[in-house]
């Protein structure tokens, strides 16, 4: 229970960035999926695609701050080596 007024706000502003953290983070998770599933398949147009929206994501959830910028750097380095690698 919050002792102060300060306290409780900051008790509603958890909830609200957790709700909005949990949303980010389910589709972050299910464009992953998709992009892993079209590079399983060996379709390379549709990873590609799949990448770019995954890439896209993670750079605007790291802007938001609800991922560390390095994570997003990590996750767009592991499309991006499929993608050349399909290229290839």
């Amino acid at each position: 229970m919050a002792n102060t007024k300060s306290a409780e706000k900051a008790t509603r502003k958890s909830a609200r960035n957790a709700a909005r953290n949990k949303s980010v983070l389910t589709r972050l998770k299910t464009l992953h999926q998709k992009f892993e599933v079209a590079a399983e398949k060996g379709d390379a147009a549709t990873a590609r695609a799949a990448g770019i929206a995954y890439s896209s994501a993670m750079d605007k959830a790291a802007k938001k701050k609800v991922i560390h910028k390095n994570a997003a750097s990590h996750a767009k380095s592991h499309v991006a080596k499929f993608t050349l690698a399909a290229k290839a």
